[in-house]
C-alpha cells in the first residue's frame, strides 16, 4: 500500500476521532447546562410559589386590617356622634345659666340700687338733722363750720409734718453726722500745712556784715536806687544778720528778693548793676511762676494740666487770703477732696482736680471782669478741663448749681482749708463787723427776740419770743434763718443755727 494513502488515511482516522471527541465533550457540557437549568428552574418555581404564598399572607392581612379599621371607624363615628350632642347640651346649659345669671345681676343691680337711694335719702336725712342740732347748738352756720374744721386739719397736718421733719432730721443727724464727721477728721489729720504768715515783709539773711556795707553803697546811693527801682523798702538794721524787704505789693517784694539775692551772690552791688539784676529779675517772673504751678500740681497729684493754667496758677504763690498764701490753699483743698472723694467712692481724679483748680480766676480778676469762680471755671474750659471739673470751678461758691458729687466735695474741702484752726488771720475790726452782721441778720427774722454770735461766729444761738413761735415752728425757722445767712452772708466754714424756746410763768403769793 502506498505509505502516502496510508498517512492520508490515518490523518482522517485522526481527524475524525478528535471531531467526535469535540462532540461528544459538547453533549456533555449541554447535558450539565440542561441540568443546571433544570434545577434553577424548579428553584425559581420554588421561591414563586413561596412568594405567592407570601403574598397571599399579606392580603389576608390587609383584608383583616381593613376590617378593624372600618370597625374603628364606626366606632369613632358613633363617639363624634355622642359627643357632638353632649356639646349642644353643654351648649344649651350655659345658655341657661348665663340667661339665670344675667336675670339674677338685673335683680340684684335693682335691689342695690333700691338701697343705695334708700339709704342716700336717710343720710341725707340724717345730715340734715345733725346740721340742724348742730347749728342750733353751737351757735355756727355750715361754712363756719367747716371753715373751723379746716382750719384744725391744717394746723393738725402742720404740726404732723414737722414732727416728721424732726425725726427725720434726728434720724439723719445720727447717721451722716458721725460719717461726715469721721471722713472729715481722716482728711484733716492727713494734712501737714503751715499756718498763715505774713503778707508783708520778706526776709534774706546776710552773708557777712560787709555785705551789709555793699548794700548801702557810698552815702546810701545803692540802697536808695534799688528802693527807688523796685518800690520795696530796705531794712537792714532792723534785724541782725539779716535784710527785710518790706513792700504791700508781693510781685514787687517777689522780684526785689530775687534782684538782691543776685547782687548779694555777685558780690558786686553799684547802679547800674542794681538794674541788671532787676531786669533779669523781671525777665524771670513767668519761669518762677511756671515752676511754682508744675510743683504745686506735682504736690497736689494733678498732671496733665495746660500750659496756661500751670502759669496761671503758679501767680497764685503772690496772692493771700486773710494771711493764708492761695496756692497752698488750693494744694491743701486738692488734698482734703481727694481723700473724701476716696472714701465716698467718688471720682477722686474730679474731686482733685477742680479743688486744685477752683480758685485759679483770682490770679486773673484784676484783668478780666467778673468773679473768680466765673472767670476760672471760663479760663479751665478754654484749657480743654471736663465739664465736671468746670462746674466744680464755677459752683465752689454756689454762684450756679453744683452737677456732680465732686462739686459739693470741693465746697466743702474749701470750706475745711479756710476754717481750720491757724489757716487765717482776721482783722478785729472786720471780724466784729462780721459779727454785727450775723446777728443783725438774724434778728430780723419774725418771732426772734435776741441772737448772739458764738464760736468767732462758727455758731449763732437765737432765742425767739414762745407767744409767737411754738415748739412746732422751731425747725422750720432754724432753717430759714440758715438759709438766709448763706444767701446774704460770705463767711468761711459752716454757722450752726441753735433756736431755743424758753416759757416761764410765775406768781406771787401775798
Amino acid at each position: 500500500m502506498d505509505p502516502g494513502a496510508v498517512v492520508t488515511v490515518v490523518g482522517l482516522l485522526g481527524a475524525c476521532l478528535v471531531a467526535l471527541l469535540l462532540i461528544l465533550l459538547a453533549r456533555r457540557d449541554a447535558d450539565a447546562q440542561r441540568r443546571r437549568a433544570t434545577e434553577d428552574v424548579a428553584r425559581i418555581r420554588d421561591d414563586a410559589r413561596a412568594l405567592l404564598a407570601d403574598a397571599e399572607r399579606r392580603e389576608r392581612r390587609v383584608v383583616d386590617r381593613e376590617q378593624d379599621l372600618a370597625a374603628e371607624r364606626t366606632a369613632l363615628a358613633e363617639l363624634e356622634r355622642r359627643t357632638r350632642a353632649q356639646a349642644d347640651a353643654l351648649v344649651e346649659s350655659e345658655r341657661a345659666a348665663a340667661r339665670a345669671l344675667d336675670k339674677a345681676e338685673r335683680a340684684a343691680a335693682r335691689t342695690l340700687a333700691d338701697a343705695e337711694r334708700t339709704a342716700r335719702e336717710r343720710l341725707a336725712a340724717a345730715r340734715d338733722e345733725a346740721r340742724a342740732q348742730l347749728e342750733a347748738v353751737g351757735g355756727l352756720t355750715e361754712d363756719e363750720a367747716r371753715a373751723e374744721l379746716t382750719r384744725r386739719q391744717v394746723e393738725q397736718a402742720t404740726n404732723d409734718a414737722a414732727g416728721q421733719v424732726r425725726r427725720a432730721e434726728a434720724q439723719a443727724r445720727r447717721t451722716a453726722e458721725a460719717r461726715a464727721r469721721r471722713i472729715v477728721t481722716a482728711a484733716v489729720q492727713r494734712l501737714a500745712v503751715p499756718t498763715s504768715s505774713q503778707g508783708v515783709l520778706s526776709m534774706l539773711p546776710l552773708p557777712s556784715d560787709e555785705m551789709k556795707g555793699r548794700i548801702i553803697g557810698k552815702e546810701g546811693r545803692n540802697i536808695r536806687h534799688f528802693e527807688a527801682l523796685t518800690g520795696v523798702n530796705v531794712l537792714i538794721d532792723e534785724t541782725p544778720d539779716t535784710v527785710v524787704l518790706s513792700c504791700f505789693d508781693a510781685a514787687r517784694r517777689e522780684v526785689a528778693q530775687v534782684a538782691l539775692e543776685a547782687l548779694m551772690s555777685d558780690g558786686r552791688i553799684h547802679p547800674q548793676r542794681i538794674e541788671a539784676a532787676y531786669a533779669d529779675a523781671l525777665a524771670g517772673a513767668d519761669e518762677r511762676h511756671d515752676a511754682a504751678g508744675h510743683d504745686a500740681a506735682e504736690r497736689a497729684g494733678v498732671d496733665g494740666l495746660h500750659p496756661d493754667l500751670v502759669r496761671t496758677m503758679g501767680r497764685l504763690r503772690l496772692r493771700s487770703s486773710y494771711g493764708q498764701s492761695v496756692l497752698e490753699h488750693l494744694v491743701e483743698t486738692a488734698q482734703v477732696a481727694a481723700t473724701m472723694a476716696a472714701e465716698l467712692g467718688a471720682d477722686v481724679d474730679v474731686a482733685r482736680r477742680g479743688a486744685f483748680l477752683h480758685d485759679v480766676g483770682k490770679a486773673l480778676t484784676a484783668q478780666v471782669g467778673g468773679t473768680h469762680a466765673a472767670v476760672g471755671a471760663d479760663l479751665a474750659r478754654r484749657c480743654g478741663e471736663t465739664d465736671a471739673v468746670v462746674n466744680a470751678i464755677a459752683a465752689h461758691h454756689d454762684e450756679v448749681p453744683a452737677t456732680t458729687v465732686e462739686a459739693v466735695l470741693v465746697q466743702a474741702a474749701d470750706a475745711i482749708s479756710a476754717a481750720r484752726p491757724g489757716a487765717r488771720r482776721e482783722e478785729v475790726d472786720q471780724y466784729l463787723e462780721r459779727m454785727d452782721k450775723l446777728e443783725a441778720l438774724v434778728v430780723a427774722h419774725q418771732g426772734v427776740r435776741r441772737a448772739l454770735a458764738m464760736s468767732a461766729g462758727r455758731e449763732v444761738r437765737v432765742v425767739v419770743e414762745p407767744a409767737e413761735v411754738d415748739d412746732y415752728a422751731l425747725p422750720q425757722l432754724a432753717v430759714s434763718i440758715a438759709r438766709h445767712i448763706e444767701a446774704d452772708l460770705t463767711y468761711p466754714g459752716e454757722i450752726k443755727v441753735t433756736v431755743v424756746r424758753e416759757l416761764r410763768a410765775s406768781a406771787t403769793a401775798g
